[in-house]
């Protein structure tokens, strides 16, 4: 049981769970607007994730404690190496488009992290624009990327998409907010630091609303997808308002990061329908 503990607390703490969860988003993508599901892409999404995700969680204290990591941190960090070997690898089966977008995002991700502007302040501290950054980051990932590296050309359906996904990853960072409302600084000015709890499910349901009627305003949508929308959405009200100061361990880390997983599993469920 322990092993088994160890392996689950490394598949979360290591970003795994949230790449799988970026990847998944892009498949849906894929889906969505009908271009090609390119494994090289979904490959060097889920590496770049990774990498990314543990540059922003694991740099800071790497540097502080370089010589006394703990052996779980120092797995992670060889771990997040391999991870960013791949990706260089990967870089070079993209075509420019994508890659020059990557390279936006990726800028975006390394300011996130690092003090660039001054008084040890990133763009993770600058108040508001915190769960922005992640959504706008998210979006452009799974939704840009596959459209721009299969040469498609832009259309209403695609920024539709766009604006869509990033409602939904706000919703679903919301209860990542509210679990670390006992952590974080007032500074940082977060939804629910500002507006409170019950303010801040309210949001996220207004969000929900405005996520399930720009499914309708696509031109090319389908049954399938909108199914798949409306249950998801029932999915995230349901984790919002269960979403609390106290929630559990894996609440936010496991079931809500593991939403985009399951919604690509039910748009492969409803296929048949489509």
């Amino acid at each position: 049981m322990n092993v088994l503990k160890i392996i689950f607390n490394f598949y979360i703490n290591s970003s795994i769970h949230v790449a799988l969860a970026v990847v998944s988003l892009t498949a849906i993508s894929t889906l969505q607007f009908n271009v090609e599901c390119n494994f090289t892409l979904l490959s060097f999404i889920f590496l770049a994730t990774i990498t990314g995700y543990n540059f922003v969680k694991y740099a800071g204290i790497a540097k502080l404690h370089h010589l006394s990591l703990a052996k779980n941190l120092r797995l992670i960090q060889i771990f997040s190496l391999l991870a960013f070997i791949g990706l260089v690898f990967l870089v070079f089966q993209l075509n420019i488009t994508a890659l020059i977008v990557s390279a936006i995002l990726g800028i975006f991700t390394i300011l996130y992290a690092l003090p660039v502007f001054g008084h040890q302040t990133n763009l993770r501290g600058v108040s508001g624009i915190k769960i922005f950054i992640i959504a706008m980051v998210w979006s452009g990932v799974t939704v840009l990327l596959p459209v721009l590296n299969n040469y498609s050309i832009y259309n209403v359906d695609v920024i539709l998409g766009f604006i869509q996904r990033f409602f939904f990853v706000i919703v679903i960072t919301l209860p990542f907010e509210i679990r670390d409302l006992k952590f974080d600084m007032a500074r940082l000015g977060t939804i629910p630091q500002i507006y409170g709890i019950r303010k801040t499910r309210i949001i996220g349901f207004l969000m929900l609303g405005i996520f399930i009627l720009l499914e309708f305003l696509k031109v090319d949508t389908n049954i399938g997808n909108v199914i798949g929308v409306i249950l998801v959405a029932v999915m995230c009200s349901y984790c919002l308002s269960r979403s609390t100061i106290t929630q559990s361990k894996y609440f936010s880390s496991f079931w809500v990061e593991g939403i985009p997983i399951i919604w690509l599993f039910i748009l492969l469920a409803l296929g048949e329908i489509n």
